[in-house]
């Protein structure tokens, strides 16, 4: 008797513990809930005004507020984007992409002229691509190349070679490159050739 009753309550004590520690993450999680929504709409909202060029240092409430103000969010069957107006006029719309990366899926927001004639600016979110590597697309250097980038012949995206796109791939991140090329060219091309299936309806 005295041996079962020191098997159980070890066991006994390991389902305690284990309920008490469940219940309390279960806790923070359901009260961090609405935070971690919070600050995920706050980085879209940052990388909206990123791709278009818009003052991001700002404090947390007057992005939002500035956002709420400026960009149209626009939910269909296939996506959420966002349309930047001024005076009525479209200037821009911010879309999501997403495609294979390297070691995972890469998503980022692209920001496109009204005609789809030219990228305004891109953006990365989310990503598992190796630091100092892969990783690197997340570096100014890189995304800012995109700015302003002609979309007037495909292949829309060229690393070096192309005497009127030269844009610089990652050293050492040949994969990554590559795949950042190939996820924005099928992405601008299904685009260009069929906005509506690609951008879906309301």
């Amino acid at each position: 008797m005295p041996r079962k009753k020191s098997v159980l309550y070890p066991v006994l004590f390991m389902i305690l513990i284990t309920a008490v520690y469940t219940f309390v993450l279960a806790g923070i999680n359901a009260l961090s809930s609405d935070l971690i929504a919070t600050q995920e709409a706050l980085r879209i909202e940052k990388s909206i005004f990123y791709v278009n060029h818009l003052e991001t240092d700002l404090d947390d409430k007057a992005i939002h507020q500035l956002f709420q103000s400026s960009f149209e969010t626009v939910t269909t069957d296939k996506m959420t984007y966002y349309i930047y107006r001024e005076n009525g006029d479209i200037l821009s719309y911010a879309l999501p992409f997403s495609g294979r990366g390297l070691w995972g899926t890469i998503k980022g927001y692209i920001a496109l002229s009204s005609d789809f004639n030219t990228v305004i600016g891109i953006d990365f979110i989310s990503h598992s691509e190796t630091p100092g590597l892969g990783g690197r697309i997340e570096e100014e250097w890189y995304k800012s190349q995109f700015n302003s980038l002609a979309l007037d012949s495909s292949p829309y995206i060229v690393y070096q070679g192309n005497e009127t796109k030269q844009l610089d791939a990652i050293t050492g991140a040949t994969l990554t490159s590559n795949a950042v090329k190939e996820i924005l060219n099928n992405f601008i091309a299904n685009l260009k050739d069929n906005p509506e299936e690609v951008m879906g309806h309301e």
